[in-house]
Formats: C-alpha cells, structure tokens, sequence
C-alpha cells in the first residue's frame, strides 16, 4: 500500500436515499475540519434503493453545491478501497445512537483490517438530527397525506422534497 494518503482529506460514504439535513450536517462539519471532504455514495447491488445512483448523485451535487470543499462521487465495492482510490487518509462517519456506535465500532474495526492506513473520526450527530434518518424520509414521503411536502422540508432539503414528492406522486 504504497500510495501516499492525504491525513487533510477525508471522505464521507453512505447510501444517501435520499440525503438529509443530518448528513448535511456532518458534511459541513467534517469539512470545516478537514481541507477536502468526498462524499462517496455506494452503490450496493444487494439494496433496493428509492433512487438510482445517477439521482443521487445529481441531487447530492445539487443540494452540496456552494460548498468548495466538498466533491461527490458514486462508487461500487468497498469503501476503503474507495477512499485510497480519493487519496484520502481519513473515514468521516455520523453516528446518531448507541446503535449506531455498536454497528460503526465493528464497521471501524473491519475496515481498520482491510486497510490499516485509513482512519476513522466520528463525528456525533446534532441533536435536532438524531432520529432523521433515510428510512424515516421514505417513509413520511410514501406514506404523508397532507401536507408531507411541508413535513419532509423539517428533514431534508428543497431539491430533495421535490424529488421525493415526485416519486410518491404527492
């Protein structure tokens, strides 16, 4: 593993189906620490996800936008290998709950033995962003009756309720 690893540069992945206000907040946050910040949306041909890669994509460019930092970009395989392929030294995750903790300190440990150059820094969700997550979203989207627009902009941005309001037809 000889390439050099840029310890300024950190990435972010995640499904983000759709992105939300919570992961937007971890990426502002990680990228007032950090020099650069990728966020890497994964492409896992086992999930069945709301939108395509391509939709992803296009909407997290659109919703990060503004942000000089931070790049986007989707990926297949593992995310180690992902963030050697960025140059980046550095794993950025969120974590919301306890659960959560569990889940990312066997994640962190796996992936430590995948490619111990890579290292992990997790940053706690803010409180207000605690229970959001893309399951929720989905699930407000698919199953709101009134007014779920205005209920879904609590949790995720502009371009995002318009999209979710798309597929749902609401």
């Amino acid at each position: 593993m000889s390439t050099q690893l840029d310890p300024r540069h950190a990435v972010y992945v995640g499904s983000f189906d759709p992105l939300t206000l919570g992961h937007e907040d971890i990426i502002d946050r990680g990228s007032a620490i950090f020099d650069s910040l990728t966020v890497g949306i994964g492409i896992n041909p086992e999930k069945n996800p709301l939108f395509s890669p391509e939709e992803r994509l296009e909407l997290a460019r659109e919703v990060l936008a503004g942000r000089p930092k931070v790049k986007v970009a989707c990926f297949e395989g593992l995310a180690v290998d992902f963030i050697r392929q960025c140059g980046a030294k550095v794993l950025v995750r969120g974590v919301r709950t306890l659960s959560d903790i569990e889940s990312e300190f066997t994640m962190t440990l796996a992936n430590r033995a995948l490619d111990p150059e890579i290292d992990t820094v997790f940053l706690m969700a803010s409180e207000r962003f605690t229970h959001v997550s893309s399951s929720l979203i989905k699930q407000v989207a698919q199953l709101g009756r009134h007014n779920a627009a205005a209920k879904l902009g609590e949790f995720v941005s502009p371009s995002v309720v318009k999209q979710l309001v798309q597929k749902f037809g609401r």
